[in-house]
């Protein structure tokens, strides 16, 4: 069973990817079905913290969710070496039930492909009488073709020169039509056997299982003609030969069209459907052939099952996230405008952390919490309630925290610090690192906007960053395609934010959204720490005002 992914948001937090782990592990003991964790963007240092603190390895990266063709059924079929035959190559595709094959080098690059088509199509218009020399046939194809056996000569040599010649005439007739370097097929007649030799042709079949004699083998091997002795008759034989031709003479090798494992699949489906090939080589990175994909599979590919945990808004989820089939939703947000194809389990509660209800569920489930998992879902609660201090913080957060703390062994306010510490550390970090630390955007009408949170314990470093911060988003404003930007510069233990914005309007926005004058760029809340709580609802209220113009 494929595995289901479970993901928070983009540009995720403590609580995001918290939860995520903590929920893929429940999943996993409650299903027995593989959930795997994952994130959406890179982790914060206040996360690192944590993860390392309890020693847990971090989420898998996801940068898309859009199908790839490592995620398609493609066909594992090896491929074919180009001196094989055509008969051998015609069986192995029956014997696989495939329409192509492709012809590969010892090293398994790609030398070319090889349809049925193609087999049938040599057939239909290229049976002339030199098409083995043209081909450069190697005997040992020949021989096996014939299904005899090389009397004389080297089965690695090959016939490079002339052509096919079927030796039903008389000796004194058959000189007319030998030419040299040709090869003869004949009967067990001793004089046209002779004849050929004599007229220095490179190779004689002889056909209904007759005997060589030893005079026919001595002057062979001293003219250098090559004898094969078959039980086919001399009508088979003439009806077979050119299946000993070699698959390189054949196949395909211009124009040819392959794809990668890394490869999205939409892309793949917009190459294909201008081209009547039905299938296709998958190369891996090293150009090594693994595999063959046709247009069927590309329709048939299976959507990846996907859980949300900390957020439900398809602008903050992974990319491709509409192309996946979400199967559960886990949050403690808004409800925003995601839709699903089928009923899904959606949890929602009006909680300070997503941690919180993941929590709820172990105990419903009746599954113990281990110290780890304990550890990483307290940090959660702690990092999004800000240590109790942020007005989303319940009753029921607070308690399950401490209960967790309990479990984990640790300390409430000396973690938390200590966690605090490690996210506010913002010496050496860009701007654009420390503008999507902690980034969430959002849209009303036509407006789309952008908000970030910059959290500290230290007011002077708080203050350092204003200005150089405002410099980043006046300067990142118009290639960011968002309407205003606005950061917050959150002060834990004063419990106060200075809220820095740039854009047009924003400034009389904020004046309505907290009706308080503010500067030309920033304003200073006192008591308001949440981000969800305290701003996004006034923001975005005052966003649906039609005095905002845009």
């Amino acid at each position: 069973m494929k595995s289901v992914f479970v993901i928070g948001h983009r540009n995720p937090d403590t609580d995001s990817i918290c939860s995520a782990i903590c929920y893929a592990h429940l999943k996993q003991i409650l299903t027995g079905q593989e959930h795997i964790a994952c994130r959406a963007g890179q982790i914060n240092p206040e996360t690192k913290f944590v993860l390392d603190h309890f020693k847990v390895e971090p989420p898998r990266y996801l940068a898309s969710l859009n199908p790839r063709l490592s995620d398609v059924q493609y066909r594992d079929v090896p491929g074919i070496r180009a001196d094989l035959s055509l008969r051998r190559a015609w069986e192995y595709m029956n014997n696989n039930n495939i329409h192509t094959v492709a012809i590969v080098d010892e090293d398994n690059h790609l030398q070319g492909l090889l349809t049925l088509s193609d087999i049938a199509r040599f057939y239909m218009e290229d049976l002339g009488a030199d098409a083995l020399a043209a081909a450069k046939t190697s005997y040992h194809n020949l021989v096996d073709v014939l299904g005899g056996e090389l009397v004389v000569g080297t089965a690695e040599n090959r016939f490079e020169e002339g052509r096919v010649v079927i030796g039903a005439a008389n000796p004194d007739m058959l000189e007319e039509h030998i030419n040299e370097h040709d090869l003869v097929i004949l009967g067990n007649r001793y004089e046209s056997q002779l004849c050929s030799i004599e007229m220095n042709a490179d190779c004689i079949v002889i056909s209904l299982g007759a005997g060589v004699s030893r005079t026919i083998k001595k002057l062979a091997v001293a003219a250098g003609c090559a004898v094969i002795a078959t039980p086919m008759d001399t009508y088979t034989c003439a009806k077979v030969i050119n299946q000993a031709v070699p698959v390189a003479h054949i196949m395909r090798k211009n124009g040819l069209i392959s794809f990668h494992p890394g490869d999205l699949v939409e892309d793949v489906k917009k190459t294909v459907s201008k081209k009547r090939i039905r299938y296709y080589p998958i190369l891996d990175e090293d150009g090594k052939y693994i595999g063959m994909v046709s247009q069927r599979n590309l329709l048939d590919v299976e959507k990846q099952q996907v859980i949300m945990v900390d957020h439900n808004e398809r602008d903050q989820a992974v990319e491709g996230i509409d192309a996946a089939q979400v199967t559960e939703i886990i949050d403690h947000h808004r409800i925003g405008a995601l839709e699903t194809t089928n009923p899904i389990y959606f949890r929602n509660q009006p909680l300070g952390c997503t941690a919180t209800i993941v929590t709820q569920l172990y105990h419903e489930n009746r599954v113990e919490i281990e110290p780890a998992i304990a550890g990483l879902l307290c940090s959660a609660i702690l990092s999004d309630t800000l240590m109790f201090r942020s007005p989303t913080c319940t009753p029921i957060d607070r308690y399950t925290a401490e209960e967790l703390a309990k479990i984990a062994g640790i300390d409430i306010p000396t973690h938390a610090v200590a966690m605090f510490r490690a996210g506010s550390e913002l010496v050496g970090r860009s701007m654009d690192d420390i503008f999507h630390i902690d980034y969430k955007s959002y849209q009303v009408k036509s407006k789309r906007i952008a908000i970030s949170q910059v959290t500290s314990v230290n007011q002077e470093e708080l203050h350092e960053l204003k200005p150089q911060m405002l410099d980043y988003m006046r300067s990142s404003l118009e290639k960011s395609g968002l309407n205003m930007m606005f950061v917050m510069l959150t002060n834990i233990i004063e419990e106060t934010t200075e809220l820095l914005f740039v854009g047009h309007n924003a400034a009389e926005l904020v004046q309505i959204a907290f009706q308080q004058p503010g500067g030309v760029d920033s304003i200073t809340l006192p008591g308001v720490v949440s981000r969800k709580k305290q701003l996004v609802s006034p923001l975005l209220a005052a966003l649906e005002d039609e005095s905002i113009a845009d």
